[in-house]
C-alpha cells in the first residue's frame, strides 16, 4: 500500500530539513520576461526542499487526477496579495496575472517520498508560460530543463508490485500540447467541479484564493475513494481528466471529433458507436471509439491499453498502462447496452 503523507507530515519534514528565512514569493520572478533557472528564484517555498509553501502559496488535490505513471503529486496554488480567482460555475478558476500553479512529482522512494520535477504554470501579462524543473539527487535544489529529461526510477505500484521505469519530465513545447486551449496555454486541473470534495473550496476561499466557496452542481468523484460517484459519474470524471484537455472542441484534438469533457452529453460525441475520423492502426482494426457492451473491441480500451507511441493514449504523461483506469472504463463500457 502506497503511503499517503499527510500536511502535517510534510511540514515536519519540511522543518527537520532546515527552512530558510521566510521572504516572500517574488512577483517580480514571476512577471518578468526571462525563465528563471532556479525554482528557487520564485520563493514559492520556505525551505529549499519544496515542501514548506511560503504564504498565499496553498496546497489542494483533484478528486479525479490525471494519471502520471503512478506518480505522487503534490499541487499549490499561488495568487498575489490582494487579488483572488473567480470561479465560473462548476468550471476552470480564472486566475488573476501574476498567479502560478505548482505542481511537484515523485515517488516513496525506501520509506521516503523524493522529488523528481516541478512543473510551474505562470500567469503573466501575455498569458500563461509552462516551465518544468528537475531536482537534483541530494533534494536540495531543483534547476530549469527546458528540453525536458528522462529519470530512471524504481517504485511500487498500488499492487505491491515493483516497477523500474523511465520517467519522462516533458519538454517545454509538450508541456504546451497539453495544455493548449484555441492555441493558448491554459491550465487544466483546478476546476471548481474538480476540488469539490466538501473541504477544499472552504478551504481556498478561508485563504482569500478565491471568494466565497462556490455552490457546484456536478462535482466529480473522488478517485481516492471509490464509494463516490456512479460508475458512469467515475467513468466520465476520469475521461475528463486524463483525456479532455486534448479531446475538446478548442483543444489540440478537437478534429478527432471525440470530445471527452464531463459535461458533454451527446452519446456519439463522447465516443458511444463513434466511428474514427481518420482510420489507421492507432483504431487496431475495431470500428467504434466506443463498442457498448464489448470493452475489447472499444479503440478506447485499445488505446489506452497501449504503450506504443503510435497508438497509446494519451500521447504525453505515461510510459505505463494504469491498470486501476483501464478497469474502471472497461467496466462501464461492458454495462452498457
Amino acid at each position: 500500500m502506497r503511503l499517503i503523507v499527510s500536511a502535517a507530515a510534510l511540514l515536519a519534514m519540511a522543518l527537520s530539513l532546515g527552512a530558510r528565512e521566510p521572504m516572500g514569493v517574488a512577483d517580480d520572478v514571476i512577471l518578468s520576461d526571462g525563465l528563471p533557472r532556479n525554482l528557487a528564484d520564485y520563493g514559492f517555498f520556505k525551505d529549499a526542499a519544496g515542501w514548506k509553501p511560503n504564504d498565499r502559496v496553498v496546497a489542494y488535490q483533484l478528486n479525479m487526477p490525471l494519471f502520471t505513471d503512478y506518480a505522487d503529486k503534490y499541487r499549490f496554488i499561488y495568487v498575489p496579495e490582494g487579488q483572488q480567482a473567480k470561479v465560473n460555475g462548476d468550471g476552470l478558476l480564472e486566475f488573476p496575472i501574476g498567479s502560478a500553479l505548482i505542481k511537484s512529482f515523485g515517488y516513496e522512494i525506501e520509506g521516503r517520498p523524493r522529488l523528481l520535477e516541478t512543473r510551474v504554470l505562470l500567469h503573466r501579462t501575455d498569458g500563461w508560460l509552462a516551465l518544468p524543473y528537475v531536482w537534483n539527487d541530494d533534494q536540495s535544489a531543483a534547476t530549469l530543463k527546458v528540453a525536458g529529461k528522462r529519470i530512471p526510477v524504481t517504485f511500487t505500484d498500488p499492487s505491491g508490485e515493483k516497477q523500474t521505469i523511465s520517467y519522462a519530465v516533458p519538454n517545454k513545447n509538450q508541456c504546451k500540447e497539453c495544455h493548449s486551449l484555441s492555441d493558448a496555454v491554459t491550465p487544466i486541473g483546478p476546476k471548481a467541479r474538480n476540488l469539490d470534495d466538501g473541504i477544499q473550496l472552504a478551504n481556498l476561499a478561508a485563504h482569500g484564493i478565491i471568494g466565497q466557496a462556490p455552490k457546484v452542481a456536478y462535482p466529480m468523484p473522488v478517485w481516492r475513494n471509490t464509494g463516490t460517484g456512479s460508475l458512469d459519474h467515475r467513468a466520465r470524471a476520469y475521461l475528463d481528466a486524463n483525456c479532455a484537455h486534448c479531446h475538446n472542441a478548442n483543444g489540440s484534438a478537437s478534429n478527432s471529433g471525440l470530445f471527452l469533457t464531463y459535461e458533454e452529453n451527446i452519446p456519439v460525441r463522447f465516443g458511444i458507436e463513434k466511428r474514427p475520423v481518420a482510420a489507421g492502426r492507432g483504431a487496431g482494426n475495431h470500428d467504434f471509439s466506443i463498442a457498448p457492451g464489448d470493452p475489447d473491441r472499444s479503440i478506447m480500451i485499445y488505446r489506452l491499453k497501449s504503450l506504443d507511441p503510435g497508438i497509446a493514449m494519451p500521447e504525453v504523461g505515461r510510459s505505463m498502462v494504469h491498470t486501476e483506469g483501464v478497469e474502471l472504463l472497461s467496466r462501464w463500457i461492458a454495462e452498457m447496452r
